[in-house]
């Protein structure tokens, strides 16, 4: 664990020491070593016990996948973010990476923390980076209104997450997440005291993911965001909050906490089946797939606030697949925006003539969100849908419509980008090069691995 964080914040330092002509190669060469070293922690995934341990940070079966997914989108986020900065002064290009590597730094301690007071240290670390990506490199002037949607509604959920851990810490005479978990230290309490600490801490987490009602940030604050800022925020920052609520629920796995849970499932399947209709209402490509991550945020919350092992484990599949496949379509997006400097759908569309080889990347992605066999979407969405059914077969028509409408939104998304007739007034395309295509190439090729091997980010 030493090792990974000694080298990502070497690359911090490599980054503003390096000369001019050579900040994006060492950037992106260092971002792959980071890359690489993150792939040790799939030797020690399949035991449930706690690896790479030092004084204050570790992995288990649920941070592991999280820390790989973080360092892989890393430097795909660079590369993705060449042709945009290149023209910029070399000061706006260092300090856009070094945010990026401040960003990685702060994931990886969240998800490999031991303490919930670094954990909340670092949770919130996480802001004042991703802020200064959407103010200072957003596209259009409705930026700084989604950086205020985004900076309020993370302050709102921070404070009752602080206060919840201060009295956990307080009560239990430990903040130590191993010895809450293994030994469930927290003193039984009133019904109402535990079920406020659960919910002060829940709201934070359900904030950031977001689910379906503490949503309005996440749309405004992907459309204003560099491409950069995009997949990161839909690939990593949402699964922060999946994390923290499966690392709590947990802690709290009570009685009250269950009492608590239960209407939340149902609030989460009800958000998923709004979510997926308002897609179909959509005219902006890239507040469509914001609004398709809600739909799958509030399923694997769904998953979560279960507390069964398939429904965890759903959560966690789901995640890690939904964090390749989004940052894929943004960039997808992304490639159509520079050609055409628009995102609205009634003009991004028919790009198959122009751009065939494209049209293989879109395929694969809206099959994969959508859930086709055998794509690791379907491997979480059927644990998670499993769970929910068992818990209640009335809600099967809800989870039924909600596959359903799913489906409609990512088939009109390949359709309307790529079958409807290429506007008129559109003239030099330029073709899709090659480091574009390996962009694309590098964000699908771990979904083949788990597709072979889908253990791989299953909890025992």
């Amino acid at each position: 664990m030493i090792y990974i964080l000694l080298t990502s914040l070497s690359a911090l330092t490599i980054t503003w020491l390096s000369p001019p002509l050579l900040i994006w190669p060492t950037s992106i060469l260092n971002s792959l070593l980071i890359t690489l070293i993150s792939l040790n922690f799939l030797s020690s995934h399949h035991t449930s016990t706690w690896h790479h341990l030092s004084t204050n940070l570790a992995t288990d079966p649920l941070s592991s996948p999280l820390i790989i997914l973080s360092c892989w989108l890393v430097p795909i986020s660079l590369i993705a973010s060449i042709n945009t900065l290149k023209n910029q002064t070399n000061f706006n290009q260092r300090n856009f990476i070094s945010l990026i590597f401040i960003i990685l730094t702060a994931l990886i301690i969240t998800f490999s923390s031991l303490e919930l007071s670094l954990f909340f240290i670092t949770f919130e670390t996480t802001l004042l980076p991703t802020l200064t990506l959407i103010t200072r490199w957003g596209a259009q002037k409705e930026r700084y209104q989604a950086s205020i949607y985004f900076l309020f509604y993370t302050m709102i959920g921070s404070l009752p997450l602080l206060i919840a851990i201060l009295t956990i810490s307080t009560n239990s005479s430990t903040s130590s997440l191993p010895l809450l978990l293994l030994t469930n230290n927290i003193p039984p309490l009133p019904l109402p005291i535990s079920s406020l600490w659960w919910i002060f801490c829940l709201l934070a987490f359900t904030i950031k993911m977001p689910i379906y009602g503490f949503h309005l940030w996440l749309p405004k604050a992907h459309v204003e965001a560099p491409i950069a800022g995009s997949m990161i925020l839909a690939a990593i920052l949402l699964k922060l909050g999946g994390y923290g609520l499966t690392r709590t629920i947990l802690i709290f796995h009570t009685p009250s906490s269950l009492t608590t849970s239960q209407p939340l499932i149902t609030f989460c399947i009800w958000g998923a089946l709004t979510t997926s209709i308002i897609c179909l209402r959509q005219t902006d490509l890239k507040a469509l797939i914001a609004y398709s991550s809600i739909g799958h945020m509030s399923l694997v919350a769904s998953g979560i606030f279960s507390s069964s092992p398939w429904g965890i484990n759903g959560a966690l599949t789901l995640m890690i697949a939904h964090g390749l496949i989004s940052s894929t379509l943004f960039c997808l997006a992304n490639l159509l925006y520079e050609r055409n400097n628009t995102r609205t759908l009634s003009i991004t569309r028919g790009f198959k003539l122009t751009t065939p080889l494209l049209t293989i990347w879109w395929t694969l992605s809206c099959i994969s969100n959508l859930g086709l066999p055998p794509t690791p979407n379907l491997i979480g969405e059927l644990l998670i849908l499993s769970t929910i059914i068992d818990w209640n077969i009335l809600t099967t028509p809800i989870i039924t419509l909600t596959t359903v409408f799913s489906a409609i939104y990512s088939l009109l998304i390949l359709s309307n980008t790529n079958n409807s007739n290429f506007p008129n007034f559109l003239s030099n395309i330029e073709p899709i090069n090659t480091s574009e295509h390996t962009l694309i190439l590098l964000h699908l090729t771990p979904l083949l691995f788990l597709i072979i091997n889908p253990c791989q980010i299953l909890i025992n």
